[in-house]
């Protein structure tokens, strides 16, 4: 079984169904969980924010001092919700009995969820999946796909269900049901 847990969340819908399989796996087989956030700045839903950069390489155009400060502003938002959604996870999981400790880091999502199943020596990681398929994927990229392809350990990709097709298989299962 899988002794050591590695869960990559983030701040979309499907983040609490990911959380809830690991959680599950966990208490089945007596192992432990390390949640993981990676602040991109670019999840779901967020303004694209840049990455602190590297000293020797500054990709972003000269920005003025507001923009900056509203960039700065933004990524501590993004820190802090970050840090609630990791505790609020441990919370649950240490309530469950599930030993589990979390980690916030920026950086690029896949390499970082990689490197770390790496260096703490996870033997599962579960992740979600957006739905990109396609040039969406393609030009986009997917975190999934590239965890998958570089993992050092087993994956688990969580597809995230959207509501308009659950509300679609609802009106099916609905239908099939008045027709018997």
């Amino acid at each position: 079984m899988f002794h050591k847990i590695l869960v990559a969340i983030d701040t979309s819908a499907s983040a609490k169904d990911v959380f809830d399989k690991a959680l599950f796996l966990a208490r089945a087989s007596k192992g432990s969980l390390m949640l993981l956030h990676v602040l991109s700045g670019e999840e779901q839903g967020k303004v694209n924010i840049p990455i602190l950069p590297r000293q020797d390489y500054y990709p972003y155009p000269v920005m003025s001092k507001k923009t900056l400060e509203f960039n700065q502003q933004q990524w501590e938002v993004l820190e802090k919700q970050g840090l609630e959604l990791l505790q609020s996870c441990t919370d649950e999981a240490t309530l469950a009995g599930v030993s589990t400790e979390f980690i916030q880091s920026p950086g690029n999502p896949g390499q970082t969820i990689c490197n770390l199943a790496s260096t703490w020596g996870a033997d599962l990681i579960v992740v979600g999946r957006q739905g990109l398929s396609g040039l969406s994927e393609l030009a986009l990229g997917s975190v999934s796909n590239y965890v998958l392809h570089n993992a050092p350990c087993s994956v688990l990709t969580m597809q995230h269900i959207s509501k308009m097709n659950t509300e679609s298989a609802q009106d099916e299962s609905s239908r099939v049901s008045a027709s018997d």
